[in-house]
């Protein structure tokens, strides 16, 4: 009975222990958040964002290495909506999306998860995006960036396809593009931020726009794909 309450407890703290750097990384993160959004990738310190996590530098340092390392970290979180280390094309929403029957009720599904994601991370990304011209240490995560919404953005088009014809002037990369720049956060933000844009109205016109883009209307006959 001694060993197996010893080996108990010895679980116990392990898994308590992990539950608070968990928590210390939560903090971590949030404050670095409100940091970078408050005084760009150039005014933000690490210092800055361990007094509002009220931690040490060290213990950020250690958790994430650079600066750029808690911003990466940073927007991972946002992007996802928590900090669970899934894939977020490997989520319960990508699987409800290939289950679509139709290309109204994929892009439903895609824009409910997108419009949230921006509303978190389209800042943060702004901040790589814009703080990459004078801070050589960003260009790496800025491309990275670029380079994983352009991935989304094919997964998308690739989803779109199964169900439906593209327009017969679409190429596979035109349409991908065209999808790459709707997500773009620059525009979430000029939308919600500048015009006054609601989450649902973005999200809706998202969703419309890409309906109207890339795929023909319902009933229209197109002469080049008739006559191939």
């Amino acid at each position: 009975m001694g060993r197996v309450t010893l080996e108990a407890e010895r679980v116990y703290r392990s898994e308590l222990r992990e539950e608070r750097a968990r928590s210390t990384r939560r903090r971590v993160l949030a404050s670095a958040g409100d940091t970078f959004i408050a005084h760009g990738y150039a005014g933000a310190t690490i210092r800055a964002i361990a007094a509002g996590a009220e931690v040490s530098v060290p213990t950020v340092e250690l958790l994430f290495g650079t600066k750029a390392g808690v911003l990466k970290a940073a927007i991972d979180v946002a992007i996802a909506g928590d900090d669970e280390p899934v894939p977020m094309l490997d989520r319960a929403w990508a699987d409800q999306a290939r289950r679509a029957g139709n290309v109204e009720d994929l892009l439903a599904v895609a824009v409910r998860v997108l419009g949230p994601a921006q509303q978190r991370a389209a800042g943060l990304v702004m901040a790589v995006l814009e703080g990459a011209a004078n801070s050589p240490d960003l260009i790496g995560l800025r491309d990275q960036l670029i380079d994983q919404r352009e991935r989304t953005a094919g997964w998308l088009v690739d989803r779109i396809t199964a169900l439906a014809p593209l327009r017969a002037e679409l190429t596979r990369p035109d349409a991908v593009e065209t999808v790459w720049l709707l997500m773009d956060p620059a525009v979430f933000l000029r939308l919600t931020r500048h015009r006054g844009w609601s989450l649902r109205r973005y999200q809706d016109w998202v969703a419309r726009s890409i309906r109207h883009l890339l795929v023909p209307d319902p009933g229209r006959h197109d002469s080049r794909r008739r006559n191939r």
